[in-house]
């Protein structure tokens, strides 16, 4: 579930042109809300150990974790934690809690709460749980303190920062607290709790400020925050232009452009950590032979996709994005019909050879994918490689995938905190059942690399880097598990009397709305 918001949030708004006012009308002064609006529903799981999908745009103004990744510092910055120190092999972290925090629920933030929150979500064994595997123990020295014992060393201040799996929370809140939650309750200890949360309607989700929160209302701050559902492009944007709503998380780039000259509007563009991905089925079908792996690798339009995107997309290099370590430099894809058509030929395919389909699916209603789909028919079609494509919900493409129900399965992927092992350990690596391994690429030697990865990352980055260099070689190259078009560039548009939007690309399509300075 967790990767249709991937899909959502690169969905081009394609609108007819229409007319733009002299200058756009902002919110009122004083109490007026936040308005962000997204193209379908907000919430799929309230439970914070399980949530791993479009709500962490929500979530993430709920709930708090222990640091939060800087992205000018390119490190951990403190959030619930104002300090911690690991020992000189990387096994022990100690974590100094912020005093006089508390929950929603009026309990205290203190260290045995901490304690209680990562347990239950190590033992849900669900989401992104994953990222507390290396933790053996944790202990509660004292209320402000909180000691983690590692079976191998990992960046823990950086695990503790990921937008999955990492949020502290109140596990007293309830006698069966997952039922809890799924009645659209909270248990948080962020800026803002839940007002109201109506599925399946427009104004789904409506979120007021915490009275209690320890960083204060003596600034000026949005104290509401509302998430509407409009899956009309056209609609959503007319409503930026009246004022009647604060932020759209995506522009296609002619809107983009007159945004930015827009009276009363502001735009914000970054790179993001955001990677479009063409999985291959490895384990089954015409694309078991690597050969014919290696030819559709090298049909994509690499290039003439990033220029018809203007502006929307960047170059790949390797598997991660630049910005994160993993990311190997000088890589990147380059389209090659020549190789790709002597490639089919020795599979016995190609234009002087058999007919070849194969089955494609990506996900419905996104532009982007559409583009590159169509422009991929259009290149194997010359190939006599017919490629079969279908458009599909996000949960269905999903539950296909997790069945080899194809040849190549299009998707997006980000990390869940800024390190780049969540491409390795997640998507390439063995998983049985496959869960977002849906290249389904089974092979010792790389698992055995892959595993390397976490502890040298701490220990020994120079050859952690290598490792990640000699993976990246191995998965493209060698068993051509996949292509990697494009990373994504955020474009945002909002109304320009918000002071202070910072777009970290650690948490896609979040607004971290306390952190902004409302007009008036």
């Amino acid at each position: 579930m967790r990767r249709r918001l991937a899909a959502v949030a690169a969905l081009v708004l394609s609108i007819a042109a229409c007319s733009t006012p002299t200058e756009v009308r902002q919110a009122p002064a004083g109490e007026s809300p936040f308005v962000y609006v997204q193209n379908l529903d907000v919430i799929t799981d309230w439970d914070p150990s399980r949530s791993y999908s479009n709500e962490i745009i929500a979530l993430q103004n709920i709930y708090e974790t222990l640091t939060v990744w800087n992205p000018v510092t390119k490190k951990s910055s403190p959030r619930l934690a104002t300090a911690w120190r690991s020992s000189p092999d990387g096994k022990t972290w100690t974590f100094t809690l912020r005093s006089g925090v508390t929950f929603h629920t009026g309990r205290p933030l203190d260290a045995a709460a901490v304690k209680a929150s990562i347990e239950r979500t190590m033992k849900g064994q669900t989401g992104a749980s994953y990222i507390w595997n290396a933790v053996s123990g944790i202990r509660a020295d004292d209320a402000e303190t909180v000691t983690f014992t590692l079976k191998y060393p990992v960046p823990l201040d950086l695990v503790a920062s990921s937008g999955y799996a990492a949020y502290i929370y109140d596990t007293q809140a309830a006698p069966d607290l997952g039922k809890w939650f799924q009645e659209g309750r909270d248990a948080g200890s962020g800026p803002y709790t839940v007002a109201s949360w109506r599925k399946g309607k427009e104004k789904e989700l409506t979120l007021k400020s915490y009275d209690g929160y320890w960083g204060g209302w003596s600034q000026p701050h949005y104290r509401t925050v509302e998430f509407r559902v409009i899956p009309d492009p056209q609609r959503a944007w007319k409503m930026l232009l009246r004022g009647d709503v604060s932020f759209v998380d995506r522009l296609n780039p002619r809107l983009y452009a007159k945004a930015s000259v827009t009276p009363g509007l502001r735009t914000s563009e970054r790179a993001s950590f955001q990677t479009m991905m063409l999985l291959f089925n490895t384990a089954g079908g015409p694309m078991a032979d690597v050969r014919v792996r290696r030819a559709v690798q090298k049909a994509v339009d690499y290039q003439g996709i990033i220029q018809a995107l203007k502006g929307a997309a960047s170059p790949t290099s390797g598997i991660v994005p630049e910005g994160l370590p993993g990311h190997t430099p000088g890589r990147a894809p380059k389209q090659d019909l020549v190789e790709a058509a002597r490639q089919l030929q020795l599979a016995g395919y190609g234009p002087t050879g058999r007919p070849l389909r194969l089955r494609l699916t990506y996900a419905e209603g996104d532009n982007d994918e559409r583009l590159l789909v169509t422009r991929l028919q259009a290149t194997l079609r010359t190939l006599n490689v017919t490629l079969d494509a279908r458009a599909m919900p996000w949960n269905a493409q999903w539950e296909q995938g997790k069945k080899r129900g194809q040849d190549i399965f299009v998707m997006y992927w980000w990390p869940d905190y800024a390190d780049g092992y969540s491409w390795f350990g997640n998507v390439f690596h063995s998983a049985e059942p496959p869960v977002f391994n849906l290249a389904y690429l089974k092979d010792k030697k790389t698992d055995a690399l892959l595993d390397t990865l976490p502890e040298l990352t701490v220990t020994d980055k120079a050859a952690a880097q290598r490792g990640f260099t000699q993976a990246t070689s191995r998965i493209l190259d060698q068993r051509v598990a996949g292509a990697l078009p494009w990373v994504v560039n955020y474009q945002r548009a909002y109304l320009g009397g918000i002071q202070n939007y910072d777009d970290n690309p650690a948490y896609p399509d979040v607004v971290f709305v306390y952190d902004l300075r409302p007009a008036g």
